[in-house]
């Protein structure tokens, strides 16, 4: 298990591209912590999920 937005997430063994395209997130607008490092979109797909990782991804909202 790892930790996703604070919540136990079952992603281990996963690429990064492959857990976001499955839960959902637009990758254009997002930005992903992986451990205290932002993690640049062009290594998503080299990115693999461990056990005991902690994530943050934030969705980024226009408006004015």
């Amino acid at each position: 298990m790892l930790k996703i937005n604070g919540e136990n997430v079952d992603a281990a063994g996963k690429t990064l591209v492959q857990y976001l395209a499955e839960a959902g997130y637009n990758q254009v607008r997002i930005a992903v912590e992986r451990n205290g490092e932002i993690v640049p979109k062009a290594k998503y797909g080299e990115t693999v999920l461990a056990e005991g990782d902690c994530v943050e991804v934030v969705n980024f909202v226009g408006g004015g």
